[in-house]
């Protein structure tokens, strides 16, 4: 099969809201009226960011997720997004599976590929996507990351760690009862972008991001942008960890600290972190409950730089840690 059967036969479809999609050397994108294009990109790579050999469903899920999940940060509705896909050799089988994961979740977000290009070559998955956000009065709705102000409530969407305790199981350790990396691994492996929330938050939250790297590097971008600072209660954050509440969790033995590493540092979660103003909790609640997503508030935002982390007590954390990065 040639380059341009497989796109023919796996990656294109009509167009349904681009005025061009699939075909030509351009896609053709028509914004609506008072609104503007939202636009990120992210690529994945074969033993840094997935696995070799894992279930080709669950990547094409996983390579439009994380790109999503930038959008939902923006509050940005998706709009389409382009694919460019080096492979090592046209596998028909891993090809039908990737494709049909990649467009269950375009689908269920109204997000439609219209143009890409393939290449022979390892594995690589990138993916640019567009959305829009609106414009009312001249003023942009986008939600950014440098909005958060002194006093205001930190929250974050979700759950989180249970990405990071998968990808440790999987690499030997700790070792986890096979019902319960099942459940963790999906949370890696498919994870949940929140662009329901995001919309929602739009006029609520006053700075958004998406978590990928690990909450407390994640946040200190919002908090670096805002020229502002934060203290986490800790004690509010081990809860979110899933796992916990799985009936096999106490044979696991693990102990605080990896439950720590895993929320605060784990990445891989694609949840939000958001700040918002204290007099708007009401709207934040009702922003959460319209999308269908659970948040909890963490912290607050402070005038003194920098994050700082309190356990229940009040007390500050000597550990410190450190979120993801791609060239350590």
């Amino acid at each position: 099969m040639g380059e341009f059967d497989l796109i023919a036969r796996y990656f294109t479809r009509p167009a349904a809201r681009a005025v061009l999609g699939v075909g030509d050397d351009c896609a053709l994108l028509q914004p609506a009226p008072g609104t503007q294009l939202a636009i990120s990109s992210d690529m994945l790579v074969e033993g840094r960011h997935f696995f070799a050999g894992v279930d080709p469903f669950t990547l094409g899920h996983k390579a439009l997720a994380v790109n999503l999940s930038d959008l939902a940060a923006c509050g940005a509705k998706p709009l389409a997004f382009t694919l460019a896909l080096a492979l090592p050799r046209v596998d028909e089988t891993w090809l039908a599976a990737f494709s049909k994961g990649l467009f269950a979740l375009a689908d269920a977000h109204g997000c439609e590929l219209v143009g890409g290009d393939t290449t022979q070559g390892p594995l690589n998955i990138c993916i640019t996507v567009f959305g829009e956000v609106p414009v009312l009065n001249g003023k942009s709705q986008a939600l950014l990351r440098s909005g958060a102000k002194t006093g205001d409530d930190v929250y974050v969407s979700g759950t989180l760690g249970d990405a990071r305790l998968a990808l440790d199981a999987l690499r030997s350790t700790p070792a986890l009862p096979a019902d319960l990396l099942a459940q963790a691994r999906r949370r890696l492996e498919q994870p949940s972008p929140r662009v329901a929330l995001g919309q929602a938050l739009r006029g609520v939250a006053s700075a958004a991001i998406d978590v990928s790297d690990g909450l407390v590097g994640d946040l200190q971008h919002i908090l670096r942008a805002s020229g502002a600072g934060a203290t986490i209660n800790t004690a509010t954050i081990t809860p979110l960890l899933a796992s916990r509440t799985h009936a096999d969790w106490a044979s696991t033995g693990i102990g605080d600290d990896k439950q720590l590493e895993c929320v605060l540092a784990g990445g891989d979660d694609y949840e939000l972190a958001f700040t918002a103003p204290a007099s708007a909790r009401e709207a934040v609640q009702a922003a959460a409950q319209s999308a269908g997503t659970p948040v909890t508030r963490i912290g607050c935002v402070e005038t003194e730089p920098g994050l700082r982390l309190v356990d229940a007590e009040g007390k500050s954390l000597t550990r410190r840690f450190s979120s993801f990065d791609h060239f350590q």
